[in-house]
């Protein structure tokens, strides 16, 4: 593995977890894009999931007091119905058109994430849907942050509680969806997908960035922190889409 590509790695799995720990979200925006130019759209986003369920459990041990259990029970038992077609996509999908669906849904999940309206109140009715919905795009590409967001916007999630109960559902849609995609042989197993030493980099920067973002978090702001995550996310994957649109494009 070229050391600049481990570096990248290093790089962006640190830059998600202080995302992550400032505002709740982030790894698997910065990550996924970064991984799928990498090591291409079946690997990059099984890696993504290893690293957020990694991301998740040290962020659920270290935010455990904030957590609201009864909202994640609401949620979690879903996660698997939205997994399961979206292992089936990736079966289905060429990889072209995989990248395509990666980089598109990507840059949509950047907009409705940083553009959401006012929603009406759903109440508890919300959550079943946003467990279903977020499974899908965690398995499908790597990133659940969107329909997570909606549904706090809906039912008024205070930030505190909902950046601390997103952890342990992150680590349960990231287990859900690694265990669903080799299960159905929608990827390959994590000791097989991808490179050792890119996994490795990967894993060992999460701790790194979870001690970062624990800092940072007590002089940057939320709202800093994602507009460079905007940034990271953007070029990534808009680059994404392009190589996938120039794969499928005849001749």
């Amino acid at each position: 593995m070229d050391p600049a590509a481990l570096l990248v790695v290093v790089a962006a799995v640190v830059l998600g977890g202080v995302l992550q720990r400032t505002s709740g979200m982030g790894t698997g925006m910065v990550v996924s894009p970064t991984f799928v130019l990498l090591v291409g759209p079946v690997a990059g986003v099984l890696l993504t999931n290893v690293t957020t369920v990694v991301s998740a459990l040290f962020l659920t041990l270290a935010m455990r007091a904030d957590i609201d259990w009864s909202r994640f029970a609401r949620i979690a038992p879903t996660i698997v119905l939205g997994s399961v077609p979206a292992a089936l996509l990736v079966i289905a999908v060429d990889v072209g058109w995989l990248e395509v669906i990666i980089g598109a849904a990507l840059l949509l999940a950047l907009a409705v994430t940083y553009l959401t309206p006012r929603l009406p109140d759903l109440g508890g009715a919300a959550a079943p849907t946003a467990g279903v919905v977020g499974g899908f795009l965690n398995t499908a590409v790597g990133v659940a942050a969107p329909a997570m967001l909606i549904y706090a916007h809906a039912t008024r999630w205070a930030q505190h509680t909902f950046a601390a109960t997103l952890q342990p559902i992150f680590l349960t849609m990231g287990t859900v969806s690694v265990l669903t995609k080799v299960v159905a042989g929608a990827s390959p197993a994590p000791s097989t997908g991808s490179p050792w030493p890119l996994v490795v980099a990967a894993v060992a920067a999460v701790p790194l960035g979870v001690v970062v973002g624990g800092r940072v978090a007590r002089v940057v702001s939320p709202r800093t922190s994602r507009r460079t995550a905007v940034v990271v996310v953007l070029v990534g994957a808009t680059a994404t889409l392009v190589r996938g649109v120039l794969a499928v494009l005849p001749g």
